[in-house]
């Protein structure tokens, strides 16, 4: 990675990911989470305090040596134990069926490879464990006009954010990777450019 993709775009995301708009929605996919628990993308930590009491450890996937630093007042202020143990949600270093839960919060836009990543996740989660993701992706069908802005500013938007692409259409992604969802709610985030901000949030059940 070149110094920018290293240093700058951790920082960027941690603040536009840090705002007090998006807590309610990170409050509400952490809500149910209980066990051991893996959260791929990690980044810097907004997550930790929304960990419910019943989760009893959390494993941090978190390429970025920067993001994880940034993290590091969250991390020591968790009320549950948080570790970070791997770097790359496209290859995970555990054996199958390892955990409880799992968790993904605005990443699957950009790790590279998201089917890989979700197939990563499906084989280390016990079977019907849960993922509680919150996702930025594809606008609904029917805003055809905004699916047109977002295949337009992509390419920006990929440069700007370190790879995060704003056409991924993150149910039929974890529907063609196994998963069934249960819980879903598809919205446009308040505060944010439609083009940015068609959220899907919910729960998948791995089988």
């Amino acid at each position: 990675m070149g110094f920018y993709a290293e240093r700058i775009v951790p920082r960027i995301v941690d603040v536009a990911c840090g705002t007090k708009t998006v807590q309610p929605l990170r409050r509400r996919v952490c809500e149910g989470l209980a066990g051991e628990v893996i959260e791929i993308g990690f980044g810097s930590g907004h997550n930790v305090p929304f960990y419910p009491a019943a989760v009893t450890g959390v494993t941090a996937v978190e390429p970025s040596d920067v993001g994880w630093q940034l993290a590091g007042d969250r991390v020591r202020a968790a009320t549950v134990p948080v570790q970070r143990a791997g770097l790359d949600g496209q290859a995970l270093p555990f054996e199958n069926d390892t955990f409880d839960a799992a968790l993904s919060t605005w990443t699957l836009c950009t790790i590279p490879d998201a089917a890989a990543a979700l197939r990563e996740v499906r084989r280390v989660l016990k079977p019907g464990g849960a993922l509680h993701f919150l996702e930025h992706g594809l606008a609904p069908a029917e805003d055809e006009n905004v699916r047109r802005w977002q295949r337009r500013l992509e390419p920006l938007n990929k440069r700007i954010f370190g790879g995060c692409h704003l056409t991924r259409p993150t149910v039929d992604m974890l529907a063609t990777a196994g998963f069934t969802i249960t819980d879903l709610d598809v919205f446009y985030e308040k505060g944010a450019p439609k083009s940015m901000g068609a959220d899907s949030l919910g729960t998948a059940l791995s089988p």
